[in-house]
């Protein structure tokens, strides 16, 4: 019983926060991440404590990828980021995947990364600002940046198969060639 109030709180507030980041104008002058327009940089902590700059990945396109533990479709979407993550071509590629868990704890992100067998980046966004800071209504979401910095696919919601995401990166390259 006390988990279910313990989980029932942390929806709670975890609604509460996406409802503001709903009403923010995020944190870009006032723009919202939008298709075109540079990714917002941030900075925030992956599981060993290390600090992880997006800015810092300018030059590799980049998965980002918005989600939470008790999210049943994020859950579901996981073993394709992990069949992406570990394709050869899209390594050469220089792609990186960010998953940036929103509001859980180290330990509790841990558990469940080893658990799947995942291994791609985890970013720990424990205080949800750059959850707010993308406008992140719904979860799953997953925002593609190209090696420019520039947002060039959102999706809102899971990808149902690992062909969805192969599809937006191969999009996303060929805006960047065109």
């Amino acid at each position: 019983m006390a988990r279910v109030i313990k989980v029932a709180g942390a929806l709670f507030l975890l609604m509460v926060v996406l409802a503001a980041a709903g009403c923010s104008g995020g944190s870009d002058g006032g723009q919202a991440p939008a298709l075109g327009r540079a990714a917002p940089d941030f900075q925030l902590q992956n599981l060993d404590g290390q600090a992880i700059s997006l800015g810092e990945l300018r030059g590799r396109p980049v998965i980002i990828n918005f989600w939470a533990t008790w999210c049943g479709p994020c859950r579901m979407e996981m073993p394709a980021l992990q069949e992406v993550y570990e394709d050869r071509e899209w390594a050469e590629r220089g792609l990186i995947i960010l998953a940036v868990n929103l509001g859980e704890s180290a330990s509790a992100v841990r558990k469940f990364m080893e658990a799947n067998r995942l291994s791609f980046t985890v970013l720990l966004d424990t205080e949800q600002e750059v959850g707010m800071m993308y406008n992140i209504s719904a979860i799953p979401t997953t925002y593609f940046v190209d090696n420019d910095g520039i947002i060039r696919h959102i999706k809102m919601g899971a990808f149902r198969e690992r062909s969805e995401i192969d599809r937006s990166l191969l999009n996303m390259l060929m805006k960047v060639e065109s």
